[in-house]
């Protein structure tokens, strides 16, 4: 993952960037566990987090979505949240859109 950081992931093969994406997803649930935020990175994944109402059939009343390298700095902290989502690179709607509390990943657990 060193390389992948120090090229700022633009250059990480498509099947390692897919990998990444879908494991960041998978271990954003975990460490989020809940239905009431969709968290879309095309084309690569979707992961559905965060404890609260549950979301049943067509759109979610919360959504997050981005691109899979914006993706990646956000769950590594080299992009903060807060800047991604005012820079426009990650799209957030709804009243528990913010994933601020739970990324970067790992940083918890030190």
């Amino acid at each position: 993952m060193q390389v992948c950081r120090a090229a700022g992931f633009a250059a990480t093969p498509r099947e390692a960037l897919a990998t990444a994406v879908r494991f960041t997803l998978e271990e954003l649930a975990s460490v989020a566990p809940g239905r009431s935020v969709e968290v879309r990175v095309p084309p690569f994944g979707a992961t559905q987090c965060i404890a609260g109402p549950v979301h049943r059939r067509g759109t979610p009343a919360s959504v997050v979505e981005t691109d899979p390298v914006t993706w990646l700095e956000v769950t590594l902290g080299t992009l903060g949240w807060a800047e991604a989502v005012e820079s426009g690179r990650v799209r957030a709607s709804g009243e528990r859109a913010t994933l601020d509390d739970h990324l970067p990943l790992g940083r918890l657990s030190g």
